[in-house]
């Protein structure tokens, strides 16, 4: 009676000992938030009051977004050294319905798309519920991440239809290097791939060395290219749905997939007037709510390094930016044993790095956007119990 398309559905023994833990009313330090409206950010008072203007009573659709919100969001990215036409700015309700509506532009049922790994865990579901087949290709860690080139070149069999990448990476918060996108772009652009690039994470970037490399397949002048924002991570509003896809490459191509864009999206217009109508607002005035996140990030970081310096068996690897941090610890069991130690003893959650995909055991995940003395007092407790 079901589509396959929708997975056998289950919740995993860390989550039943999470809603057990949490049915019991104790007290459990979370280290896997990645929903910046519940950590203690101070919101300017009055930031959701461009969503009530008597113009958004009136619905004037456009398959790629009103052309205001569309010239905001490139005036933003102009704010950042990204210089882009409205005219190739897509609008989407979020992030995970741009990778939906790129699948439906590039992919009949059964074709594939690379994937990082380790990555984002719902790439998996995104591509399935569109009728596509995730294919992974490796990240690997020799003292900073990088693409397994040859990972690549073997999963680019010919139903491949896109490749996608993320920057800075989610949770691994590495960029693509340059020699590795370069060899990437030459293998995609030799196959008639396109490349998707989610920049989400952008403006949390802590290496200045790869400051500038935002935004930088919107202007290829031979590959189609699709470059991924949004509200949520941009000024921390992921309750205010709006993402936006930059369409890069060649005049044809961005012709021809601008074309098809808008009608798929006009099937659709799931992007509500108002927030088109307060883009701008919401980009300039949720500024210090991205200030604060990056000086919240910078905090933990630095706290999180000073302690783990403390145990020779840890090491936290190296990353460029977002908001998480990757910890390698002893081997001493299951990462599953770890973490429900750390939740049923010490009271703290994190994630596993199976649930991103890590090709083998002993990571852990933690979210540097914790409120401080939380992620403080979670931490030592985490480092003992993780070094044996």
């Amino acid at each position: 009676m079901f589509s396959a398309r929708v997975p056998p559905l289950g919740s995993s023994r860390v989550a039943r000992v999470v809603a057990r833990l949490r049915a019991g009313g104790g007290p459990l330090l979370d280290l896997t938030t990645s929903n910046p409206t519940t950590v203690g950010l101070t919101y300017p008072p009055d930031l959701l009051g461009s969503l009530d203007v008597p113009d958004g009573l009136v619905y004037r659709p456009h398959p790629r977004g009103h052309l205001e919100a569309r010239r905001s969001v490139a005036d933003d990215l102009a704010s950042r050294g990204v210089e882009v036409s409205p005219e190739r700015i897509v609008l989407t309700a979020s992030t995970s319905e741009s990778y939906a509506v790129l699948f439906k532009l590039l992919c009949d049922p059964g074709d594939l798309a690379l994937v990082p790994q380790p990555s984002y865990p719902l790439f998996d579901y995104l591509s399935r519920l569109e009728g596509v087949v995730s294919s992974p290709y490796q990240l690997e860690y020799y003292g900073r991440w990088r693409v397994d080139l040859d990972s690549v070149e073997r999963g680019l069999e010919p139903r491949v239809r896109a490749l996608l990448m993320v920057n800075p990476n989610n949770p691994t918060g590495s960029w693509m290097a340059a020699d590795d996108l370069a060899r990437v772009r030459e293998l995609a652009l030799r196959q008639d791939v396109a490349l998707v690039s989610d920049e989400v994470f952008d403006r949390y970037t802590w290496d200045p060395a790869v400051a500038d490399r935002a935004g930088g397949l919107v202007n290829d002048p031979d590959l189609l290219t699709f470059t991924l924002g949004g509200l949520s991570k941009a000024v921390g509003l992921p309750q205010v749905k709006l993402g936006w896809m930059v369409v890069g490459g060649p005049d044809r191509l961005v012709r021809r997939a601008l074309e098809r864009l808008d009608f798929i999206c006009d099937s659709f217009l799931s992007v509500s007037t108002s927030v088109q109508l307060a883009a701008g607002t919401l980009l300039r005035a949720g500024r210090p709510v991205a200030d604060q996140i990056r000086a919240r990030v910078r905090d933990n970081l630095g706290f999180l390094d000073e302690a783990v310096a403390r145990y020779p068996g840890i090491q936290r690897l190296r990353a460029e930016g977002g908001w998480y941090a990757v910890l390698q610890v002893p081997t001493l069991g299951s990462e599953e044993a770890l973490v429900l130690g750390l939740l049923e003893e010490d009271g703290v959650l994190v994630h596993p790095g199976y649930f991103y995909d890590f090709p083998r055991e002993s990571f852990l995940i933690l979210s540097l956007l914790s409120p401080t003395e939380e992620f403080r007092d979670a931490v030592a407790r985490v480092l003992p119990r993780a070094s044996g």
